[in-house]
Formats: structure tokens, C-alpha cells, sequence
């Protein structure tokens, strides 16, 4: 057992990593927001030099009160405390050596909490409007998690990160497992993007059943939608081209206005209401 990690409340594994799975860094802040809004220790950190290539993934100089200090690159696990329950939240880069047994390693360290579910965090850069609600997309081990969330079943096929080969490794460990992907539009891929956080954490807080604090993100999401629209406004060509996004998405029907996704808002709705 992994000092930290005994004794844990009902907890789940709810993890993201920075890189190419991590389009705008929405799915790495989540976990960011998380360890901001409720009580958080790091417990356990994987040792950089077995998985990382250094001259890809660099060390930072940053400067503290103490002076100047070297950050390695790390894969870090904490132990994040909700109002019913206790998230194990791992964090790091992609790692760029060693896979198999980056998450074997990974994986050992969840078997030993038992979790009842194992959350994947991803985000990538798609044709989707920052005007409209920003889909996420799931895959689970368990096929009747995504239809039960009103979340559209992920059809993704070609190259993986270390999200696809972790949520494999979770499947041959039989452990219940879901990866959320957020659609960041390409056409705003820096980072931040809160609007893409905020609808991976209210998917997280549908997976897990636990009402989320989302803190100062519906704020931000308002001030990044207007400085996007305010930037589209000084270019036609740009106005032209999200004018065309948003007619494809509402000619192909919008899938929040499904059976299975009003049901989740329902949910969502009565967990609010009782933690109030």
C-alpha cells in the first residue's frame, strides 16, 4: 500500500495528463481545480527518471520565496477529500519512455485502493464552436456508463497517448474505467479553456454522483466566450467560418436534447438541490 492511500472514503482514481492528450489544458485543470477548491496532500510521486527524456520534457528553474529552485517533471498522486467521498487525483506529463510500465505501476498503486471507477481526463481539438455547449465524448469498460450519462459513445480510431493506453491497461486489470474527452475548437487551442474544464468537471461530478464546487469557472467561461466572440468580431473571415461551424453542429441535431442527457441534467439538478 502506497502511504496515503489506506483508509480512503469510496474513492475513485481521476487522472489527466499534460501533452498531446491535454488540447487548451482543460483536462489537466480539472485536476488543478480540484486540488484549489477542497482539501488536497500529495501523497506519492513516480520517480521522473525512469520515464522521462529530459531533452523532451525539461526540468523548470522557478523562483520561490526560499530562492531559486529545479522542478523535475513528475507524475504526482494526491488524495483530494469531496463532501462524500475521497478522489486519488494523478497529474504529471506524458511520459516519453517506458509506457508499459509507467502504468503498470499506475495500475498497481489503484488496485491497492480499490476504486469503484477510474476517471480518464483527455481533450482535443475539434471543428466544435466555442459558441455552443463544447461536447464531451466517453468510452467506458462499462457500456451502459456513457448511455446512462447521456454522453456520446467516443468512435475515435488512430494514434494513442498515454489516456488510451492507461484506460487499456484499467481494462485488462478489470477495473471500471471511463475516459471523458473534451472538444476544444481548434481555431482557440491556447490554453486556458475553461469553458472545455468546466464541462469535463460537470461530466466528472455525473460519473461520480458527488455535487462539485466549480468555483470561479462559469465566470471565466463567460469572460473566455466574450474575448473569443470580440476576436471574431474584427475578423469577418473568422465570423464567416464559426457561422458555418455552428450550422453544420445544429443541422446534425444537438445531442444535449436526448432522453439519457436530460436524465443526467435531472440528476445533476436533484444532487444540487440536496446539498443545499
Amino acid at each position: 500500500m502506497v502511504e496515503g492511500l489506506a483508509g480512503l472514503r469510496r474513492p475513485v482514481v481521476i487522472a489527466a495528463f499534460e501533452g498531446w492528450n491535454d488540447a487548451g489544458d482543460a483536462a489537466t485543470e480539472v485536476i488543478n481545480h480540484l486540488a484549489q477548491t477542497h482539501p488536497t496532500e500529495l501523497v506519492w510521486e513516480l520517480d521522473s527518471e525512469d520515464y522521462y527524456d529530459f531533452q523532451t520534457t525539461r526540468p523548470r528553474v522557478e523562483l520561490t520565496e526560499e530562492g531559486r529552485t529545479l522542478r523535475w517533471p513528475s507524475t504526482r498522486v494526491s488524495v483530494c477529500h469531496l463532501n462524500h467521498r475521497d478522489a486519488v487525483l494523478v497529474a504529471g506529463p506524458e511520459p516519453n519512455l517506458r509506457w508499459r510500465s509507467y502504468c503498470a505501476a499506475l495500475i498497481s498503486a489503484f488496485r491497492t485502493i480499490d476504486p469503484s471507477q477510474v476517471i480518464l481526463l483527455g481533450a482535443m481539438l475539434t471543428d466544435t464552436p466555442h459558441t455552443r455547449p463544447l461536447p464531451v465524448s466517453a468510452a467506458s469498460t462499462d457500456e451502459h456508463m456513457t448511455s446512462g450519462l447521456g454522453m456520446e459513445r467516443s468512435s475515435y480510431e488512430g494514434p494513442t497517448g498515454i489516456v488510451g493506453v492507461l484506460a487499456e491497461s484499467c481494462r485488462a486489470a478489470h477495473l471500471q474505467c471511463v475516459t471523458l474527452w473534451a472538444s476544444v475548437p481548434h481555431y482557440v487551442a491556447s490554453p486556458p479553456n475553461p469553458k472545455a474544464t468546466l464541462a469535463l468537471l460537470t461530466r466528472v461530478e455525473d460519473v461520480i454522483d458527488e455535487v462539485l464546487d466549480p468555483g470561479e469557472l462559469p465566470d471565466l467561461t463567460k469572460a473566455w466566450q466574450r474575448g473569443v466572440d470580440e476576436l471574431a468580431q474584427d475578423d469577418p473571415d473568422i465570423a464567416e467560418y464559426i457561422q458555418g461551424l455552428e450550422q453544420e453542429q445544429d443541422s446534425e441535431g444537438l445531442p444535449d436534447t436526448t432522453g439519457d442527457s436530460l436524465a443526467a441534467e435531472f440528476q445533476r439538478y436533484l444532487r444540487r438541490r440536496d446539498e443545499q
